[in-house]
């Protein structure tokens, strides 16, 4: 190739919102890595280019200035600018990860565990990311997390749960699964026999049975969680009894008392999942497990579920056995929780904006959840679940009319759960879970009908 001005391939976009300096450097550099252009070649002067692109000089000393930054082209006194590099000779393929978290965006989403995003006030939501974004930057990150924080989950605790913890008992997490992690890794030893709720929240499953756990699932019914068959030589049992997951049952106070005692008796965790604990439409929550053995419960929270999991914070309140080897794993590991989103947290509490989402956020699902279940019971639609979180469930008879009434879900716009999936061994429950939070109250008016029609009863 000659050593004269080379002929670019350049087309800029003026309609486009990125710049055009940034648009000249990306063709130049695209042109670079595919070979059209090779080391050696001689770049138009920037006003030359400018001229023949009828932009500003501004625009192509910018995208010159960038490519040079990044070692594509050289300047040599006298002579001009250079293509600095040439293209391997064979280009590695791009390879992307294939992940199915994305629900499908013409899909509307109908699935457990989904917040009330929506509902957030969204100057309160700006003034807290401000607020938290004037904290100067960290040096260092506390094993425990920012100390406001903590202090601002412990008067949550009090006020919303009736825990009195206090901030120093208080760690904070990246949320409930990343939680279950630590206690798999720093807590709990390889062969430990962890007992979880069947049917339940595998991702807790999968979590311990990575870190070499023996898992062994224990039934439940309309109370939660059976203490009764609880086998023998367990260190640590796993359970959601403020809702269950995903059944939507309370655990009662008697196998509250029960699970405590034998948990004292046999030297054993309990890991309290407080899934949808805050959200409770009829009556006032039972006492947390936190509350009746804090010398034997792991009590882990979430803002993921009343807020939105951007924040990625969470927090554990323990016994300080546990906290003191989740904090030496932490040093050791030099894993820390995230202070940011730890920060607006403090912020949306500090000016009461948590609270009044909470109030609101209460008022919005309690007002929903009737209007759903009224729908669905006119209809003859059986429903399970108590009168508390963000779902409900329709129990089917066999696992062939749940997989149909999914893939009917899907072909007439609605994604839904099926409980099979919540099954550690092979499914003995069937069912649609239907989550109330994730959509607009007008989308999930709109939909009734067809949420009414695909659920009801089949005749036999």
């Amino acid at each position: 190739m000659t050593r004269g001005d080379t002929a670019l391939p350049v087309r800029l976009d003026r309609d486009s919102t990125v710049p055009l300096a940034v648009q000249l450097a990306d063709a130049l550099r695209e042109s670079a890595a595919t070979g059209h252009l090779r080391g050696g070649d001689r770049l138009p002067s920037t006003r030359a280019l400018a001229d023949r692109l009828g932009v500003s000089r501004t625009v192509t000393s910018a995208a010159y200035e960038q490519l040079h930054a990044e070692g594509w082209i050289l300047g040599r006194h006298g002579s001009g600018t250079y293509v600095t590099t040439s293209p391997p000779a064979a280009r590695p393929e791009r390879r992307g990860f294939v992940t199915n978290d994305e629900a499908p965006s013409d899909l509307l989403m109908l699935t457990p565990g989904v917040p009330w995003a929506d509902g957030l006030d969204r100057a309160a939501w700006r003034r807290a990311w401000r607020a938290a974004a004037d904290t100067p930057p960290a040096t260092y990150l506390y094993r425990s997390g920012l100390s406001d924080y903590r202090a601002a989950v412990a008067e949550h605790l009090l006020r919303h749960r009736g825990l009195d913890a206090g901030t120093d008992s208080v760690l904070a997490t990246g949320g409930t699964t990343s939680a279950v992690v630590e206690l798999a890794s720093a807590v709990l030893r390889p062969g430990d026999l962890v007992a979880v709720e069947e049917p339940g929240y595998q991702r807790a499953v999968q979590a311990f049975r990575r870190a070499g756990m023996r898992v062994v699932p224990v039934p439940i019914d309309a109370e939660g969680l059976r203490p009764d068959v609880l086998p023998s030589g367990v260190r640590a049992v796993y359970c959601s009894p403020a809702h269950q997951y995903p059944m939507g049952c309370r655990m009662s106070a008697a196998r509250r008392v029960e699970l405590v005692e034998r948990a004292r008796a046999e030297n054993f965790l309990v890991v309290e999942d407080d899934y949808d604990g805050e959200l409770r439409y009829d009556v006032a929550p039972l006492p947390l497990l936190a509350s009746l053995a804090p010398d034997v419960v792991v009590h882990l929270g979430t803002t993921s579920k009343i807020l939105t999991p951007t924040l990625g914070a969470g927090w554990m309140v323990a016994p300080p056995s546990v906290t003191t080897t989740i904090l030496d794993y932490r040093e050791l590991t030099g894993t820390r929780p995230s202070p940011a989103g730890q920060r607006v947290v403090v912020e949306l509490a500090r000016h009461g904006d948590l609270g009044r989402h909470l109030r609101r956020l209460r008022r919005e699902l309690s007002e929903r959840r009737s209007m759903l279940v009224g729908a669905l019971k006119k209809a003859g639609v059986p429903v399970l679940g108590d009168d508390a979180g963000a779902h409900l469930v329709v129990p089917l008879a066999t696992p062939e009319d749940e997989r149909e009434r999914l893939a009917s879900g899907k072909r007439r716009g609605l994604l839904l759960d099926g409980l099979g999936r919540h099954f550690a061994r092979t499914p003995t429950a069937f069912g649609v879970a239907v989550g109330y939070a994730g959509c607009s109250r007008e989308a999930l008016r709109e939909s009734l009908w067809v949420l009414v029609d695909l659920l009801r009863p089949r005749p036999r």
